[in-house]
């Protein structure tokens, strides 16, 4: 069994403004979830939640209702929000 590598919370952090980016280029074809975030980007979950969260924090965006109470939120970027 291979031990995964947890980076530094340093350098998670560091890419966060290239990161946000790539982020927004990828919730511009619609709303994601995490995980879907996540595996486009090929970055572990826990890092993209602490790039999404950064940049919900700051109202770039936002997340969307969910349906069911087991459900992931999607995120959307803020300037979608009267589109819809």
């Amino acid at each position: 069994m291979e031990k995964k590598v947890t980076r530094d919370l340093a350098e998670v952090l560091r890419d966060e403004m290239y990161m946000r980016d790539k982020i927004t280029d990828l919730l511009q074809k619609g709303p994601k979830t995490i995980p879907e975030i996540a595996a486009d980007l090929g970055y572990p979950s826990h890092e993209v939640m602490i790039w999404v969260m950064g940049m919900r924090r700051y109202g770039i965006i936002v997340e969307m209702p969910k349906e069911r109470a087991d459900d992931y939120y999607q995120y959307r970027l803020r300037s979608e929000e009267k589109a819809c």
